[in-house]
């Protein structure tokens, strides 16, 4: 048995498809069947170590990315994504697997197109409230479709909602439980005072960076701050931190970190008060799962069409406040983290309101389905 995963471009395409990698693994030993052999088709590997670690074997897909502006780019990527068509037409071929599984995303196109061609079912997963166009591209002709927000549903064209089931987002099983023990010395955290967790996205977010270290002095007079900065720009950020924190007796309840491992992110989610982040599916549905209140601050629209979407159908759980970027102010920001974690009932009930959003089946759902298609397929 031969199960293809592709997708990619960011974290929250990855990511759930080591989650129903992992899954695999568990349902294949539990119920005593031949191991799946995997592969990861896309442009890049994203996470290397993740593909090892889950027995994933990459396989290099050229595609190009179609901008949502004028751009000579979209001209000379459609080329790209015409040879990567090609070449995962001769890949697929070769290796014939039994399923090919899309999170979406430019990077999946040119596999999704080639196992088309093929006769290769297709499973689709959206995690986004408002889907992507290459998930609406492949649903045309996908066996399956899941999605992650209810809303999401009415987007995809009538003929094939008859495929659609809502299965939640697949979640790494390390993030789906977080470490309280021993996380404040780890994290080298002050004791009996709140913490806030800000994170920017997989690659950091520059906008939030800036609300962050401006807001910082006023900041740290109440909270430890743990503040995911993103690889490239965290040198920045401290250098501007060391800046505006000067020499204030509560600099060290500053915490920047370029990127939180999930060791990290399990303890820094045990002992966080509240969570500052993007509006990514999967961010969201890391939040839910950990039960805590949230500050969530999308994307522009113009710049990525999901977000805003999903952040608000999170926030009508009310677990959540929505702080569009436009209206995103360091007083603003301080003042919305203050009111919460300063209010024990509020904070409990925004926190409880987070139960049942995230099911944290979601990935095993997934990998089910995935297998019982490769089954058939195989026979």
């Amino acid at each position: 048995m031969t199960i293809a995963f592709t997708g990619g471009g960011s974290g929250g395409h990855f990511y759930p498809i080591i989650a129903i990698a992992e899954a695999l693994q568990d349902i294949v030993r539990e119920e005593h069947l031949l191991e799946p052999t995997l592969y990861y088709l896309a442009p890049d590997p994203f996470d290397e170590k993740a593909l090892f670690a889950n027995g994933i074997a990459y396989v290099r897909i050229p595609a190009g990315k179609m901008r949502r502006y004028a751009s000579l780019a979209n001209i000379t990527d459609t080329f790209v994504t015409l040879a990567g068509t090609f070449t995962a037409l001769l890949m697929l071929y070769r290796l014939y697997p039994d399923v090919v599984v899309s999170k979406g995303g430019y990077a999946s196109v040119p596999t999704v197109l080639a196992a088309r061609v093929l006769g290769i079912p297709v499973v689709i997963h959206e995690s986004d409230a408002k889907p992507g166009r290459a998930n609406l591209l492949a649903a045309k002709f996908a066996e399956k479709i899941a999605i992650s927000f209810d809303s999401a549903a009415q987007y995809f064209p009538e003929k094939v909602r008859s495929k659609i089931a809502r299965t939640g987002i697949p979640i790494r099983k390390a993030l789906m439980r977080v470490e309280t023990e021993g996380a404040r010395q780890y994290l080298g955290l002050e004791k009996d005072l709140p913490t806030v967790l800000i994170v920017g996205g997989s690659q950091g977010a520059m906008k939030i960076n800036e609300a962050v270290l401006t807001a910082l002095p006023d900041l740290v007079v109440f909270a430890n701050i743990i503040h995911q900065t993103g690889r490239a720009h965290f040198k920045n950020v401290q250098a501007i931190a060391q800046v505006e924190l000067g020499k204030s007796p509560t600099a060290s309840r500053y915490h920047p970190v370029d990127y939180l491992s999930e060791i990290s992110l399990q303890r820094a989610a045990g002992v966080a008060d509240i969570v500052v982040s993007r509006a990514g599916a999967n961010s969201i549905a890391e939040i839910g799962l950990w039960k805590k209140p949230a500050i969530i601050i999308p994307i522009p629209e113009s710049v990525s069409h999901d977000q805003r979407t999903n952040a608000y159908a999170y926030a009508r759980t009310g677990a959540a406040v929505v702080i569009e970027e436009e209206n995103l102010t360091p007083h603003l920001l301080t003042s919305e983290i203050r009111r919460i974690v300063g209010d024990t009932e509020l904070s409990k009930r925004m926190g409880a309101a987070a139960e049942g959003f995230t099911d944290p089946d979601a990935a095993r759902i997934l990998a089910k389905q995935v297998l019982a298609i490769a089954l058939s397929h195989e026979s």
